[in-house]
């Protein structure tokens, strides 16, 4: 039976278990460039035991980027520091991934400890982009730039550059963000998108940026190497994105070539009434798992080792991301192969096993 512990394999790529580090912005990089810091936080995951570690929703281009501290892979300089975090963590065992990501209108805001809201462009700040010209809200008050069809296919090749960038940089799983309100996502809500020519107005046309950014990035990506998409799979508001959606989405995105779908929610809107709560998000990975056919990730609120491990035996998921509590414990898998009593239990890095 398959459980939490389990190997996954994944086209070429197998997994010692089934727990991800799920992507965590740490605001921490300098323009794009990732450090000591990132080496820490992300190599201490991967030897407390996790079997997937995906790096933070990483800047395609400058403008791209959620804070002007986010990493980024828009220049070959950047290639190298990912590299250096890349053999840490394979060299503990674990594989290295990276989600690459483009924020669109809510680019170019304050780190959350600096209050969150958006920068002046005199003050480190930059003017943003999106589908249409409308303001996130809140502290995010900058009115994007509508992108133009030049705009659109910009975006899309540095997606393609990236994806490059990434491969040389020796990751073997790669993530594109569609979630959270992030870029991607502004095409696919009619919240968030009310352009009226092939990329606006139907599903079919709202859902083209993606299909077409998968596609290249598809073509340039290894066919033996996963490819998943981080979708928000409802806006948790009437007239927003919806689980049906999400599930043709990932039909038509396994078409693409995608592998998985990592299955996360909200984000588009500051009216969204969203019911928090332990494994809220894992229904609905259930649900395209079963119905489109593809491989998933469960992530929100994943804390007892119990509960992920429930959540893989019962097919609602083949893996379990985790983002909070492993930055609380870094050592969470090796907590939970103990707590569901693991035959034989993981073997920590030898400097640490007289703890165990």
């Amino acid at each position: 039976m398959l459980h939490l512990f389990a190997p996954f394999t994944l086209k070429s790529v197998t997994l010692r278990n089934r727990i991800g580090v799920s992507p965590m912005c740490m605001y921490s990089a300098e323009d794009g460039t990732v450090n000591d810091w990132h080496l820490v936080h992300l190599g201490a995951r991967a030897a407390g035991g996790a079997g997937l570690v995906i790096a933070e929703a990483t800047a395609v281009s400058p403008e791209g980027r959620i804070s002007p501290q986010d990493a980024g892979i828009w220049a070959d300089r950047h290639v190298e520091p990912l590299a250096r975090v890349v053999r840490f963590i394979k060299s503990q065992g674990a594989v290295a991934g990276i989600q690459l990501a483009h924020a669109g209108r809510k680019a170019s805001v304050a780190r959350p400890w600096e209050g969150g809201a958006h920068l002046a462009d005199d003050a480190g700040g930059w003017p943003v982009i999106a589908p249409s010209p409308i303001a996130f809200g809140g502290s995010l008050t900058k009115t994007p730039r509508e992108m133009s069809l030049a705009d659109i296919a910009r975006v899309q090749a540095d997606f393609v550059s990236a994806t490059h960038r990434a491969l040389a940089a020796g990751y073997q799983w790669l993530e594109l963000h569609s979630a959270h309100g992030y870029l991607s996502h502004q095409f696919l809500s009619p919240l968030s998108n009310h352009r009226t020519d092939q990329y606006g107005g139907s599903f079919e046309n709202r859902i083209r940026f993606l299909l077409e950014t998968s596609r290249a990035v598809r073509a340039v990506w290894p066919a033996d190497l996963p490819f998943t998409v981080r979708i928000s799979c409802t806006d948790w508001i009437d007239g927003g994105w919806t689980v049906d959606e999400s599930v043709e989405l990932a039909r038509r995105l396994r078409a693409e070539g995608v592998d998985l779908i990592d299955c996360s929610s909200g984000g588009t809107s500051l009216a969204a009434k969203i019911p928090v709560g332990s494994g809220y998000q894992v229904p609905m990975s259930e649900r395209i798992r079963r119905e489109a056919g593809i491989a998933t990730a469960a992530v929100g609120l994943i804390t007892d080792p119990a509960q992920a491990d429930q959540i893989v035996r019962t097919g609602q998921a083949d893996i379990v991301l985790l983002a909070r509590e492993l930055l609380r414990d870094p050592n969470w898998p090796m907590r939970a192969a103990r707590a569901l009593h693991v035959k034989p239990l993981p073997e920590p890095p030898p400097h640490y096993a007289r703890a165990w």
